[in-house]
Parts: C-alpha cells; sequence; structure tokens
C-alpha cells in the first residue's frame, strides 16, 4: 500500500477534488485504485490569511507498487496497518481479575478476552445507563452517589470529558488502539485527524460496546464490586475480598491488574496499608476558564472562524515563571462545558467536557500549576491525595454546596471578589460569584497572576472581562505511583500489576488503554 505525505487541501475543496488530483500526480486512473483513504488531516492556520489542511492519504492499486518508490513523499507500508487490532489467540491461565472499568481496565480486559484468558472485570460504580442516571440527581438535586459519579463507573473519569485520544506516542499500540475504538462504534475520522476526540455522547455508547465485546469473548463483568482487600502470602497474590450490595466476598485469583482511576483514594489508602511501594508523584492543581467559543475562533482562524470546513478552534498555552514554576492550560474542550465532578462527600471538583460536535457556545480548558512533593503537606507517600482533598474541601466550604467557585479573570487578576456575573455559564451544577484564591494554595494564586497576562500576549482576549475562573480543578493527574517492576509487577508482590492513570503511569484516554493493554501483554507473557 502506499502512503502519500503532505498534500495540501483547501477549505473550499473536497475530498473527491483532492482524490482526482492525486491521481493525476500519480498518473492513476480511476479503475486502478482499489482503495482510498485518508491517513491524517491537520489543520495549518500558523498563517491566517492562508488556512489549509494538510493530508497524507492511504492508497492501494492493483498491480506493482514498488515503481512509485522513490517519488517524493511516496512510502510503502504494509496492507494491514489500515486495519491492525488486537491479537486474538487462546493461551491457557486461571481468570485473572481486572478492578477498575476505565480505559485502562476495558482494553486490558479485551486484550485478555481475545487470548481466551475469560477475564473478570469488576468495577466500583455503576453501569453507564444507571451512572448516567446517578448523574443527572447530582446535578438537578445536588445528591451525590460517592460510588457512581462522574469520576466513578463504567467508563471511568474520562466517558465524562472531550473524550481527546492524543498521546504524544507514536507506537503501532496506538494505531491498533484507533481501529479498536472504531470496530465498537467510534467515528472512523479518529484515525486520521491529527487531534482526534470522541465526545462524551459517544463515549456513552462506546463503552457499553466494549463491555458488551468482552463478555462475548468470554469475560465477565460486575459493577457495583468494590476491591477492598487481598491476601498475598509471601508476597504471591492468593485472592481479592470484594464488598458488593453491602456483602463481602472473597475471590480466589493468582493474577489482578489494578487499574485504578485518580480518584480511588480509599483504595491507595488499603493499598498503603497492605505494604505496596507507593511513591509521592508531581501532580497539578489550578482552575478551568471559559470563553465564548466564537473568540476563540476569531483568535485561532481569523477571517475564516466562521468557514463551515473548520470545526471548532482549540488552543494550548504554556509558560515557565522566573518562580520556576510551570503553568499551562490541559484538557482544552472546544465547543463544551465546565462541569462539576466530585466524587468525595463535601468536596468540589471541576472539569470540562464537549460532546462530539463541540458545538456548545462555550469554550473551557484547565488553567494548572505544577505542584511538586516538595509543594506537599507531610512525606507521607498519600500526602498529595490529602492536598488535592484539603482543597476540594475548601472550596465546599466557600461555596456551601458542590457549585464552582467562580471569579471573572478581570477580578481575580485585580484581587476583587465577583459579587454578580454579568452573563449566563455552562456549569451544570452551580455557580458560586466569589474569590477563586480562597480555594488555592498561595503558590497557585500567584503563579496563576503571573501567568495570565503572559498567556493573553499570545492570545489576544484571554483575560477579557467575558472570561471565567471554576475553582478548583485538582483531578489533572494521580498524585501517587504505585511502583511497579520491569515485569510490570508491584515491587515484592507476584501477581499484582498497577496500571493506568490512577497508579502513576498514565495520563488520557489512549495512554491509560495503552498501559492497561501492555499490562494485560506482560500478564500473558507468563503463561506463554
Amino acid at each position: 500500500m502506499i502512503e502519500l505525505l503532505n498534500v495540501r487541501m483547501t477549505l473550499d475543496e473536497t475530498e473527491e477534488i483532492v482524490k482526482q488530483r492525486v491521481y493525476k500526480r500519480l498518473r492513476l486512473l480511476d479503475s486502478d485504485v482499489v482503495f482510498f483513504q485518508y491517513a491524517k488531516k491537520s489543520i495549518d492556520a500558523r498563517d491566517k490569511n492562508d488556512i489549509y489542511f494538510n493530508c497524507n492519504f492511504f492508497i492501494k492499486i492493483k498491480g506493482d507498487e514498488t515503481s512509485f518508490l522513490g517519488l517524493p513523499n511516496v512510502l510503502i507500508i504494509s496492507d494491514s496497518f489500515v486495519s491492525e487490532t488486537l491479537p486474538s489467540g487462546s493461551v491457557k491461565m486461571p481468570r485473572p481479575v481486572i478492578v477498575g472499568a476505565g480505559p485502562a481496565g476495558l482494553f486490558a480486559a479485551l486484550t485478555l478476552a481475545k487470548m481466551g484468558a475469560k477475564p473478570l472485570l469488576i468495577e466500583r460504580g455503576s453501569a453507564v445507563d444507571k451512572r448516567e442516571l446517578d448523574i443527572a440527581n447530582f446535578y438537578k438535586n445536588g445528591i451525590l452517589n460517592p460510588d457512581s459519579n462522574i469520576q466513578f463507573g463504567e467508563g471511568g473519569a474520562g466517558t465524562y470529558s472531550d473524550g481527546k485520544l492524543m498521546s504524544g506516542k507514536n507506537t503501532d499500540l496506538v494505531h491498533i488502539l484507533m481501529n479498536e475504538f472504531v470496530e465498537v462504534g467510534a467515528p472512523a475520522e479518529i484515525k486520521y485527524t491529527a487531534k482526534p476526540h470522541l465526545g462524551t455522547d459517544n463515549l456513552l455508547h462506546i463503552v457499553k460496546n466494549l463491555r458488551e465485546k468482552i463478555i462475548a469473548l468470554g469475560g465477565k463483568v460486575r459493577f457495583e464490586t468494590k476491591f477492598v482487600g487481598f491476601t498475598a502470602p509471601g508476597g504471591k497474590l492468593q485472592s481479592i475480598t470484594v464488598e458488593h450490595l453491602g456483602k463481602t466476598e472473597t475471590i480466589a485469583c493468582e493474577n489482578v491488574l489494578l487499574a485504578l482511576g485518580h480518584s480511588a483514594r480509599d483504595t491507595f489508602e488499603m493499598l498503603y496499608e497492605k505494604k505496596l511501594t507507593i511513591e509521592q508523584k508531581p501532580f497539578s492543581m489550578g482552575v478551568r476558564i471559559e470563553h465564548f467559543q466564537e473568540d476563540v475562533n476569531k483568535t485561532q482562524y481569523g477571517k475564516y472562524f466562521a468557514h463551515p470546513a473548520l470545526k471548532a478552534a482549540d488552543y494550548k498555552l504554556a509558560v515557565h515563571l522566573p518562580s520556576g514554576r510551570g503553568v499551562y492550560t490541559f484538557c482544552m474542550c472546544p465547543g463544551g462545558s465546565v462541569i462539576s465532578s466530585s466524587s468525595e462527600l463535601g468536596g468540589v471538583v471541576t472539569n470540562g467536557m464537549s460532546k462530539f460536535a463541540r458545538d456548545s457556545k462555550f469554550a473551557n480548558s484547565a488553567i494548572l500549576v505544577n505542584v511538586d512533593p516538595v509543594d506537599f503537606p507531610s512525606t507521607h507517600p498519600l500526602a498529595g491525595m490529602e492536598m488535592q482533598r484539603t482543597y476540594e474541601r475548601k472550596t465546599y466550604e466557600v461555596s456551601k454546596s458542590y457549585a464552582a467557585v467562580v471569579q471573572t479573570v478581570r477580578d481575580f487578576l485585580s484581587d476583587v471578589p465577583t459579587k454578580k456575573l454579568i452573563r449566563e455559564t455552562a456549569n451544570q451544577v452551580g455557580i458560586f460569584p466569589d474569590e477563586v484564591k480562597k480555594c488555592l494554595p498561595d503558590f497557585v494564586v500567584k503563579s496563576l497572576r503571573d501567568a495570565l497576562p503572559e498567556f493573553e500576549k499570545h492570545f489576544k482576549g484571554f483575560t477579557d472581562k467575558a472570561a471565567l475562573l471554576y475553582a478548583v480543578e485538582t483531578r489533572s493527574s494521580s498524585p501517587v505511583r504505585l511502583v511497579r517492576g520491569d515485569d510490570l509487577q508491584a515491587v515484592g508482590f507476584s501477581g499484582i500489576y498497577p496500571c493506568g492513570e490512577g497508579s502513576g503511569y498514565s495520563g488520557g484516554i489512549t495512554t491509560s488503554a495503552i498501559d492497561g493493554i501492555t499490562a494485560a501483554q506482560a500478564l500473558l507473557a507468563k503463561y506463554r
């Protein structure tokens, strides 16, 4: 198969027009071509007067393709690359258990199920349909279910997000993962767009389809089943203990994959008591900022801001301050909403989400400040977790509810409270106008005040009077790492495989899913 690189496509051209241009360039007839598909499509908006798409294409032709070798921007690749998925097989092994049905857990379970291992996947939260009802009750009535919410439940925290699939890695597993997503209902464009995303509306049915596929392959899935302990005499896993509907149950198993979310604080506490080696890990803390999406589009696309070929614009900003602190935007949600993401009683957490269409009139992003272990209140391995909890509770004390504390950017920079908002917002639980500095450590407040004017230099309107800050954002990544060896097993234990975001080895849907796959492959290697 041919991969043709760096094909320029104007905003007004269709795929058919570009295809005929490519055929002419390669001296091909329609009858010569068996297959034609995007390999990559990205926006080049560096010149606001000349925005275009840069495209790569996969092309399969009849006959010998080696004659195209040596042509500019032409590669010859394997035909299987386009549709490659996780391998199938039949490995004989004791039934493994996976704890957590987020991206790491789901794809670890899928990897094992496709190899005939018949995994048991347990999740403390609810199946996605029940989870939806629990979240709706929280948004409408302020009643939080600590085990079924934005953080916990089928699909993990990423189900209620923008569903970004960027990873920073360029490996075969990334490509395989995208194909697996498409097989369970993801839009085909995630395989070639430069910044693929799924959106919450797609994720709600994708995670359900993944579950059904795992079950069809011989796996088993149990919801509302909480991992509360394990036995490992001599460091060798023998069983795990779970709670389901108020009853405790022991499950014999030789291998467990701990695909924990970064909010599984009670589980981290239990693992610490069980002598798993846990390290402090840096994380980040800050606020969400919200703008009107049209203003973001105008800044990023200039005169083309309303062009129908262009989707909602995003941005990515970062600054390294003289203090040594890094401040950066994270998980930007074009055309999305700020959401309340609490998982503990008496604590406020904010995050962002978008639907696939990204058609809200608002845009939001986290603005985060690096928090290093030296900033933690103690050297205890769980001190970062306690730091997060402290400021989530401070925010609850300010708003006296699960509502986010909100302040205009200009009031924040002027150090005056916001008493009344001048516009509507997209927050779904509620807002409490006040001062976000009451919800954050002093060094985070100072860093944000230093960084915002720097962002304005690169993004006109970033500190506009209509821009709002929401406190508090604390769950950007796990504040702990469950230490594992080269064989991916927990140090000092046989049969325990920490993986995913909560265990401190990934961040986001793609890297978490890949880490789950990698951990599953390490387990399979023991029995091959």
